[in-house]
């Protein structure tokens, strides 16, 4: 155990959470059991010296002996590192300070608060590494999303196999209760799946036949024949695991404020205390003892924990709590932009809207056609197109219950790109298109109904030589979307701004239902990064600017951004790649829960920084002004390291109604 990373190992855990090993488990909860045994025998044989030496019924050798070896039941470790530390030319560090304490108070005979020194101290550590490891589970637990073992279907029998000996194409049954280890596209069944680990979301999701699904999900009810689409290295549980792998690879301006003040610091403090030992007695007077007495207790209060300790456990506490709530932060750094937004620019499609096209309305050419005739039409002419705006009327027939029996070799066919579809079945003709697509088939433009404020593609639909009607088709707002806007401005987010390479027309739809400040439409990527900086102008210099995005043409524009925030569960690799943050739902409501995260992160790191500088300021002077004994010194600097700790896990827990103002 140490102060600051446990050790190396323990170091790499707080780094890699998740990832950890079942042996490395066991071995923390031998380590901890050990050190519970350590404090209690040596408190046992501190009393048992303590009340000994009183009675008087010991030689002071033996009571003197006694105080040692309690010393160096617990204080072993931590000589051993400093030592090791010097040896590696880490001179400075709290190990050293500590023990510096104890020993010069063992030389000025205050043998029992020497001992109280390294026994509250290392007390204090295994209840920093207790908060640590609660916080590292939290996440391992989240994080443990990948099974050992998958059934794979080769040859029509069933094997178990590990995931990665599993190709792209193959099949694989999912039984219920199993982990799905591989990303996939289900062929066969009906199942409800729990996505709480991967997504936050608290409620089943029901899928079927033709629905993809994550790697890192949980198949609750029916068994699953699933393609496999991706290798178990590229799935989504083994780039999340990736993803928080390298969390801390970028530290917060706080945690880099603390590396800069802990290097200068310790030398500072050290000097001063042989000054206060050495300098102070002999040019201005005063017992030799009671300087040195001074100088240890000024050691004591020294030690830098409650900064040290607290402030990386705060962001790690924060991006446990962000987890938990489906983003993945690839670091403090960005948890602590988060939190000092003050624009976020949209892109469109598969962003604010599904990314996926659905039937919004259907418009009867008159009152004696039935619009599920018009439907139907649709649909007999758009069923061999490959299209997406065609699959979607397609799939809205089917939903309607509407059959179409319809094969390629039954048919006459033709597709003309851009403008619309023709099929005869049985004699009957079904044309479905845009405009110019129907004046070319001949029907008078004046004859066509005109939908209004359709923001989509309007299909007309003719049968025969008789026009039946319309279909609008439209890449639908997601539902969350008004509200995630107007919650973004009610948590301090000045602009909500959109890049798109949409339509203006469809842009400005979206923007006005949305109550967007502004928006630019029919970008390239290349234009997005220049529309995308021309904002940044208006940004203060000290708040942030985000981009959200899904689409590989929103990579240049997500690596720019101070924040680049992707849409996790449909989005391009290269845009989860590019991103800072990772919605793993999709779900855009996380946005401002997430920034109520970073904002009440971001808070309990200054309330720790000026907590523990302001109450170590006021020790030290009083320490050196000898108004203050060792006993006092050890729970002043142990009392505000646990404070400060138990502070930090509050970054774990953030209610809804969190102030995100400031």
């Amino acid at each position: 155990m140490s102060t600051v990373a446990c050790c190396e190992h323990c170091s790499k855990c707080m780094i890699e959470p998740g990832i950890e090993s079942e042996e490395h488990e066991k071995e923390e909860a031998t380590e901890t059991r050990q050190w519970i045994i350590r404090l209690a025998v040596a408190a046992v044989l501190f009393l048992l010296n303590m009340g000994l030496g009183f009675a008087g019924v010991i030689p002071s050798v033996v009571y003197v002996l006694g105080f040692v070896v309690t010393w160096l039941i617990v204080g072993w470790d931590a000589l051993a590192q400093a030592l090791e530390n010097i040896m590696s030319g880490h001179i400075f560090d709290e190990n050293l300070l500590m023990c510096i304490s104890s020993i010069a108070a063992f030389c000025i005979g205050e043998y029992a608060e020497g001992v109280a020194v390294i026994w509250l101290y290392r007390l204090g550590e295994m209840c920093e590494e207790r908060a640590v490891g609660k916080s590292k589970k939290t996440i391992a637990a989240l994080m443990d999303l990948r099974p050992d073992s998958v059934r794979v279907i080769r040859d029509g029998e069933s094997m178990m196999i590990h995931p990665s000996k599993v190709k792209p194409g193959e099949i694989v049954s999912i039984h219920p209760g199993e982990k799905i280890a591989l990303d996939g596209v289900i062929s066969s069944g009906d199942s409800t799946l729990d996505l709480r680990a991967l997504t936050g979301e608290s409620l089943p999701v029901n899928v079927s036949a033709g629905d993809a699904i994550m790697s890192g999900s949980v198949n609750l009810s029916g068994v699953l024949t699933v393609e496999v689409t991706k290798a178990f290295g590229e799935s989504t549980a083994s780039k999340i695991i990736d993803m928080v792998r390298h969390a801390s690879t970028r530290k917060a301006t706080a945690e880099q404020f603390i590396t800069r003040f802990a290097r200068y610091y310790t030398p500072i403090v050290v000097v001063a205390a042989i000054l206060l030992a050495v300098f102070m007695p002999l040019f201005f007077g005063g017992e030799w003892p009671d300087w040195i007495r001074r100088a240890c207790i000024f050691l004591v209060i020294s030690c830098p924990c409650a900064l040290v300790i607290s402030v990386p456990l705060t962001f790690f506490a924060g991006l446990s709590a962000a987890s938990k709530r489906g983003l993945l932060v690839k670091g403090s750094h960005y948890l602590e932009m988060l939190g000092q937004l003050h624009t976020v620019v949209f892109d469109k499609t598969g962003t604010l809207t599904k990314g996926s096209f659905e039937v919004v309305s259907v418009e009867a050419a008159t009152q004696a056609i039935d619009p599920m005739d018009v439907v139907r039409a649709a649909a007999m002419a758009e069923c061999l197109s490959n299209h997406p705006i065609a699959k979607a009327v397609v799939a809205y027939a089917k939903r309607k219950g509407i059959e179409i029996p319809v094969t390629a070799s039954q048919t006459e066919y033709r597709e003309t790109a851009g403008r619309g579809t023709y099929i005869c079945v049985d004699e009957t003709t079904y044309r479905a298109g845009n405009v110019a697509y129907m004046i070319e088939s001949g029907i008078s433009e004046a004859c066509l109904v005109k939908p209004e404020h359709a923001m989509g593609s309007v299909i007309h639909v003719v049968k025969d030589a008789t026009y039946l009607g319309v279909i609008v088709v439209e890449d639908v707002l997601k539902l969350e979307a008004v509200d995630t806007i107007s919650a973004l401005k009610q948590c301090g987010v000045s602009r909500a701004y959109m890049l798109t390479g949409d339509r203006a027309a469809s842009a400005k739809a979206v923007s006005e239902k949305l109550g967007l400040d502004g928006f630019r439409a029919e970008l390239l990527p290349g234009d997005k990064v220049e529309a995308f900086e021309a904002l940044i102008a208006d940004v203060p210099e000290k708040r942030k600017m985000a981009f959200v995005g899904d689409g590989l043409n929103d990579a240049p524009v997500l690596a720019r951004a101070d924040v680049g925030i992707a849409m996790g569960a449909h989005g391009s690799d290269a845009a989860i790649e590019a991103a800072d943050i990772v919605v793993m739902s999709d779900d855009l409501s996380r946005l401002p829960d997430g920034i109520a995260v970073a904002r009440k992160t971001r808070i309990i790191v200054l309330q720790n920084i000026v907590f523990a500088l302001s109450v170590k300021a006021l020790f030290l002077c009083l320490g050196a002004l000898g108004w203050m004994n060792l006993w006092f010194a050890v729970f002043a600097d142990v009392g505000v390291m646990l404070l400060a700790v138990l502070n930090a896990m509050r970054a774990m827990k953030v209610k809804n109604d969190v102030p995100m103002h400031g």
